[in-house]
């Protein structure tokens, strides 16, 4: 493999590290979005628990941020194939996990603000279980860091 070859698949990586988690992020905050609009409409005294809510799955997209920093610093002159899969397999698994995580997040996050919007008094019980799918990012981001520090 030449080196614009390994450059480019390690770049690949880099980026679908941050393009795959900034899709989940942005199909996770609309989702959740549209609901805060929908219960908003019912219920405006509770707009502060819906932005709350809403805002969760953007976290995922910030992870992505820092896999970007973590594996951008990896990629140097002396780059060696092995190295470049590494890359491209830690930004393309926390890729995929954050992304799958923002939009199940978003779907727990979106009911809860449909049921705030109802009446219900909700925050607290989908705060806490948005904190599942939101702990499969994480770990994917300490994979990464694994991985990152054994390059």
């Amino acid at each position: 493999m030449e080196n614009f070859e390994i450059y480019l698949l390690a770049y690949l990586g880099v980026a679908l590290c941050v393009a795959l988690s900034g899709i989940g992020s942005s199909i996770g905050v609309t989702v959740c979005g549209n609901a805060a609009i929908g219960a908003y409409k019912k219920n405006p005294a509770s707009s502060g628990s819906y932005i709350g809510l809403a805002a969760l799955p953007s976290s995922q997209g910030l992870y992505g941020f820092v896999g970007f920093f973590m594996l951008k610093s990896h990629v140097t002159e002396s780059l060696t194939l092995f190295q470049a899969c590494a890359i491209f397999g830690a930004g393309l698994a926390l890729g995929l996990v954050a992304w799958i995580s923002a939009i199940r997040q978003a779907k727990v996050c979106a009911n809860g603000i449909s049921a705030i919007g109802a009446g219900h008094n909700a925050f607290g019980t989908t705060m806490v279980l948005a904190v599942f799918p939101e702990l499969y990012a994480i770990l994917g981001l300490l994979v990464l860091i694994l991985i990152s520090s054994a390059i």
